[in-house]
């Protein structure tokens, strides 16, 4: 995207980027988006309903599930009709206004679910290295007030950025690099965010990490080791599929030139789609699938549905 920094336009139309080369397969495409759509707001959906009709999921854990669930679903809804509208009805144009209420609410989520999993993995730390004072350290008002916490930094952190963007001057047409708006296009500041929160989050879940191994591998008992880690698989494989696309994202932005232009434009589309639609995807899916009780109770619900 071109930008002055001397004078505003705010009647520039942006152009959003679909799957460049891809344009034969378009319907499956676009069925396929449709599906992981309807998995992940109906899946996000299912938790939040069991957790909330269930007192024995009033537990820390499904607490801060419970969280991010809801930010999986803030995520796809927010993505939803603009990348549904550009594969089905080749919608491609956006107004300002429009692409930074979107950008807006992408990353503010973004920067919350990153938090959250951070909770997600004290949370374990608490349960496996103090497992007596669980109950008196993670309490109700103490885990409201860290949700609060995670939402008002995400949102101190991604509000000034759309008031920067609104200062540059755009073309008639400006073509995007993705199907939604990013903050790539104004490098130093989307680097420097990724860096305090992604990347502090992603340290300090390490760091949890590092300390749990050593209390799970202190134990004398092989069984009761390998029952502790397994209590953390879930919350791993989340991270996994959040972080390693959305930390790559905005280095491919910022070295991308340095390297083949098409592979790393394919790149970034690819990662882009990846950091958006899997998480919300996968997250019901792995939860349920580690967790019997949790498993059981869905499958409960779903025969009373029937």
């Amino acid at each position: 995207m071109t930008a002055v920094n001397d004078t505003k336009s705010n009647s520039a139309v942006l152009l959003l980027t679909g799957i460049p080369g891809l344009e034969d397969i378009l319907l499956w495409i676009s069925t396929s988006f449709c599906l992981m759509y309807v998995i992940s707001i109906v899946g996000n959906s299912v938790i939040l309903f069991i957790i909330k009709t269930d007192p024995s999921f009033h537990e820390p854990m499904y607490i801060f599930l419970s969280m991010l669930a809801i930010t999986d679903l803030g995520l796809s809804v927010t993505t939803l009709l603009m990348i549904l509208g550009i594969f089905l009805f080749k919608s491609r144009e956006i107004s300002l206004d429009a692409c930074f209420v979107q950008l807006f609410f992408i990353h503010s989520l973004s920067c919350i679910e990153s938090s959250v999993l951070l909770l997600m993995a004290f949370d374990s730390f608490v349960a496996i290295c103090n497992p007596l004072r669980y109950a008196s350290i993670l309490t109700p008002p103490k885990i409201a007030k860290m949700g609060l916490v995670c939402v008002l930094q995400a949102v101190a952190l991604i509000f000034p950025l759309p008031f920067l963007l609104k200062r540059f001057q755009y073309r008639r047409a400006n073509v995007l690099s993705h199907s939604f708006c990013v903050h790539q296009e104004v490098i130093i500041y989307g680097l420097s965010i990724a860096i305090l929160t992604l990347g502090l989050d992603s340290l300090l879940i390490c760091l949890s990490y590092v300390m749990i191994l050593r209390i799970v591998l202190s134990i004398t008992s092989h069984m009761e080791s390998l029952r502790a880690l397994n209590t953390c698989v879930a919350h791993l494989c989340a991270v996994l599929l959040f972080h390693a696309p959305r930390l790559g994202l905005p280095v491919i932005h910022r070295f991308g030139n340095s390297s083949s232009h098409c592979s790393s434009h394919w790149l970034q589309i690819f990662l882009g789609y990846v950091y958006l639609l899997v998480p919300p995807l996968m997250n019901p899916i792995v939860y349920s699938v580690k967790s019997k009780h949790f498993r059981v109770r869905i499958i409960r619900v779903f025969f009373k549905c029937y």
